[in-house]
């Protein structure tokens, strides 16, 4: 609970940054790796940042519930291999790129405020990253033991 409350105020507090926090994220993004540019390179990026807004609400939901609801769904599936190829490694540099905009824009942003980013927003990315090679590919059934 104390990094839920610790991820909850410090999101708030970049909340109420605006636009500009998602500007300067997605040039921090954009300058961390020529894969990262190719990738963005003919994107809308004012409908990029309305995307990372829903993502982010997304992550949060998955974290507390353990379900993807429909926009982490659609996310798994066109970044994946067979749409629009986002390798999972993007993630790596699209995280450390957040944290780095948090840092910059939370002034009450330390060690434990980094952390309880980091641990709400892995399970979404891990499933994002595992979506990549799985998206569209049908579950084995389970079988009863």
């Amino acid at each position: 609970m104390y990094f839920e409350n610790l991820f909850d105020s410090s999101y708030e507090r970049i909340r109420q940054q605006g636009d500009a926090f998602f500007e300067a994220f997605y040039q921090r993004f954009l300058a961390s790796s020529c894969l990262v540019r190719q990738k963005f390179y003919h994107t809308d990026m004012v409908a990029q940042r309305r995307m990372l807004k829903k993502s982010f609400y997304s992550m949060v939901v998955f974290y507390a519930t353990g379900s993807a609801d429909g926009v982490l769904v659609e996310i798994g599936h066109s970044h994946s291999a067979r749409r629009y190829n986002v390798i999972p490694a993007l993630y790596d540099f699209w995280l450390e790129s957040l944290i780095a905009t948090i840092r910059q824009f939370d002034s009450q942003c330390d060690d434990d405020v980094e952390l309880a980013w980091r641990l709400v927003l892995s399970p979404g990315i891990t499933y994002l990253k595992f979506k990549y090679d799985h998206s569209g590919v049908p579950s084995e059934p389970r079988r009863s033991a």
